[in-house]
């Protein structure tokens, strides 16, 4: 795809947790599955300072479900049962979002005010989320930084249905970092790339949680004729190529079906559609779909003028148009099926075409069926019918939610100004010159400054420098490398054998830097050979508490002396005396394996080497 010509726009909001206590409590952040307490609340939207209600809220709202809470004594409290207003805001945490501004050379604010900013998914108690700005303007690889935010997580979706949702109070209140960046990023690749370098620039301040769930992106998309739409909670990097690609063939599927539309018809011909009961057509019918849903109601119909072939796909069938109607009757809690992909499901041609006279369909219409209880189907096609408006403008504003297939789902509209107001339960935090000195004082090293000075220092290549940084691993390795010198054999344990040893089912986890520091020690001390070392570790993750000298036993180490040594490579060459007069020096290599196998851990390879060379070479002399 050609991005350029496609006008394609895109910007990202980076959402991460801050490894620190609760933002308005002293809570800590942690997940369990623990569970003291179960409550249930309904939320309703509220006004603006201008007395205004955010359409998305409006949306929430009227889908009128009820939300039950799981609360545990160790991750939570009355402030995040909104029974208790909010403590003082978490100084660590305000200091790592200060931190953050400063390496991404941001204006900072002189005074953080906390805002509310109205969320009625269920996923915060209050019906709403605290929000402060910290700084705008910063800058990345050329990326503009709009703004950059601290924030409360939302409480963790336990399970839902269309009455009601559960949520766990364990991650509400855990403090997040939300960068956002202008909508300068050229193309999907480039996207993944510039959040790839935000991550790494989040984790070199060494205040971040790790793991799933701990960062998401949230992806902002555009093209020429087309809407920006905001993609929620992409967790992985590698998706948001495939999310942003999907999401640009969406929307030229919708732009082809609104040019469509516009040449077919005007707006104001959908505005006059009604919905019709078709119940009587399908009283015999063979679709095993439709007569149980008749048994429990009804089968209602809408007709769609000029829709035929447009709701089945144009361009891009995967992002039908037709997906789009399905979703929003979801939301109302049932199911539609549209003419484009009939007959089908048991549905017959001639129950087709007799729903076809009864709507007194024309020939480029098209129609969708909703069956069930009557004011399930009514609230399906009426939400139908609002998308099917939509359709003919083009691209709607809209929320989308990430699917792990690479493809998005709606969520609800674009959220409006109406959702801000502040918050008067926190006072404002000063944000001093002393301060910002301060932090300055302790900036950590950016991550491409960092690769730069570990290849110097230690002599790794750019490769082994930047895995070891953008694996977390350049602590424990300097720290080692400090220590027991040997830096090219500690990038070997950490990027290819304990990767490895994980793969084959080991428990890495036990091996800590305790058991890597003791290893490494014994090697020093010359206890045994460096060829030894993955053997021990392999013995560490079953045995993290064994000695090293009971690791020793275990494995059969320990270096044999130079005359035991020379004794075994010796009869290793009188069983391969033939092999050696044939292959002369070029025999060294292959008896090196077998030695190796033989000695590995029991003797330094480079000595092993000499010994045999030694031992070939008088094969070779004595003709």
């Amino acid at each position: 795809m050609d991005y350029k010509k496609l006008g394609f726009k895109a910007g990202l909001e980076i959402h991460q947790q801050l490894a620190t206590h609760k933002l308005f409590c002293s809570c800590p952040s942690a997940l369990t599955e623990e569970e003291d307490a179960i409550f249930s609340r309904r939320l309703r939207p509220t006004q603006s300072e201008l007395g205004e209600v955010d359409r998305a809220a409006l949306e929430e709202a009227r889908r009128g479900k009820k939300f039950i809470y799981h609360s545990s004594r160790h991750a939570s409290c009355l402030v995040e049962a909104d029974e208790e207003p909010p403590h003082e805001a978490n100084g660590e945490a305000i200091d790592i979002a200060l931190t953050v501004a400063l390496l991404l050379n941001a204006d900072i604010v002189d005074e953080i005010h906390f805002m509310r900013k109205i969320v009625i998914d269920g996923s915060n108690t209050t019906g709403f989320q605290r929000t402060a700005l910290i700084a705008m303007n910063g800058k990345i690889d050329g990326v503009g930084i709009e703004t950059i935010c601290l924030e409360e997580d939302a409480a963790r979706k336990l399970r839902g249905n269309k009455k009601e949702v559960e949520y766990a109070l364990d991650r509400l209140g855990i403090p997040l970092v939300e960068i956002a960046t202008s909508p300068s990023i050229s193309s999907p690749q480039h996207a993944r790339e510039v959040a790839e370098k935000i991550g790494l620039l989040l984790r070199a301040t060494k205040k971040v949680k790790r793991g799933i769930g701990t960062i998401r992106q949230d992806l902002n998309v555009s093209i020429k004729r087309g809407n920006r739409v905001e993609i929620k909670g992409v967790q992985e990097l590698n998706d948001i190529p495939k999310i942003l690609e999907n999401e640009v063939k969406r929307q030229i599927e919708l732009i082809e079906v609104s040019k469509a539309l516009k040449e077919r018809i005007k707006e104001k011909d959908l505005e006059k559609v009604v919905v019709k009961d078709v119940s009587s057509i399908f009283k015999k019918t063979s679709s095993k779909f439709i007569r149980k849903a008749i048994e429990k109601g009804v089968t209602l119909a809408l007709k769609l003028p000029s829709f035929d072939g447009l709701i089945g796909g144009v361009k891009y069938k995967e992002h039908r148009l037709g997906k789009e109607f399905a979703m929003h009757a979801k939301l109302e809690g049932g199911g539609i099926i549209h003419s484009d992909e009939l007959p089908n499901y048991g549905i017959s041609e001639k129950e087709v075409e007799e729903i076809r006279r009864k709507l007194n369909c024309e020939e480029n219409d098209a129609f969708v069926i909703s069956a069930g209880k009557k004011s399930v189907a009514e609230k399906c096609l009426k939400a139908v019918l609002l998308r099917a408006r939509q359709a003919w403008h083009g691209v709607p504003e809209e929320v989308r939610r990430a699917l792990p297939d690479g493809f998005t789902e709606y969520m609800r509209p674009m959220p409006t100004a109406a959702r801000m107001y502040p918050e008067t339960d926190i006072p404002p935090v000063r944000v001093t010159r002393a301060k910002i000195e301060k932090l300055k004082k302790k900036l950590p090293e950016l991550p491409d400054e960092k690769i730069e000075r570990m290849m110097e220092q230690y002599g790794l290549s750019n490769e082994e420098a930047r895995q070891i940084v953008f694996s977390d691993r350049d602590d424990i390795f300097e720290e080692l490398a400090k220590k027991h010198g040997h830096e090219k054999l500690i990038a070997r344990i950490l990027l290819n054998m304990l990767p490895e040893m994980e793969r084959e089912g080991y428990k890495v986890a036990n091996i800590d830097k305790r058991i890597l520091s003791v290893v490494l020690e014994g090697l020093k001390e010359k206890k045994y050979a460096k060829e030894a070392i993955e053997k021990l570790l392999r013995h560490f993750s079953q045995y993290p508490h064994d000695s090293l000298q009971e690791a020793m036993k275990a494995c059969k180490l320990g270096f044999l002396s130079e005359e035991k040594l020379r004794k075994i490579i010796r009869k290793i060459v009188n069983e391969k005396i033939e092999f050696i007069k044939e292959r002369r020096e070029r025999a060294i290599s292959p008896l090196m394996g077998i030695a190796m196998k033989k000695l590995r851990g029991k003797a330094d390879g480079a000595l092993v080497n000499k010994i045999l060379k030694e031992e070939i070479e008088k094969i070779i002399s004595s003709g």
